[in-house]
């Protein structure tokens, strides 16, 4: 069934034009296209991110997107140039050196869009 299918993450943003600049020029997402200013797509690695107007914008308190990267102390230091705070989560069996969480097999690091929506970046140690 959908096993065969593409996924695409789906993130709601109250103001679209600040969310562009941010998933554009900050995280260097390739625009494929655009809905007005209601939703704009973007192609990350083979899959897609939507990025909508919705009132509901940074409610969800857990991650709405996750991406996995080779070399995430790489990218976090990239990202804290361009301005990205990082989130630190106190969590059982999980340590932290940085901003990047080390649980188990697992390097993770999360961040906020400008609406507050959770972003995950994980690595494999």
């Amino acid at each position: 069934m959908l096993g065969d299918n593409e996924a695409t993450a789906t993130i709601p943003v109250k103001n679209l034009g600040a969310a562009r600049k941010f998933y554009e020029e900050t995280l260097g997402l390739k625009l494929v296209h655009t809905e007005g200013e209601e939703a704009v797509s973007y192609k990350s690695g083979n899959t897609h991110v939507l990025v909508y107007h919705s009132q509901y914008a940074g409610t969800n308190k857990a991650t709405a997107a996750t991406w996995m990267v080779s070399d995430i102390e790489s990218l976090v230091k990239d990202l804290k140039a361009r301005g990205v705070s990082f989130e630190h989560y106190d969590m059982p069996g999980v340590t932290r050196t940085g901003d990047i969480h080390l649980a188990g097999p697992l390097k993770n690091a999360w961040f906020k869009d400008p609406d507050g929506n959770i972003i995950a970046l994980v690595s494999e140690q």
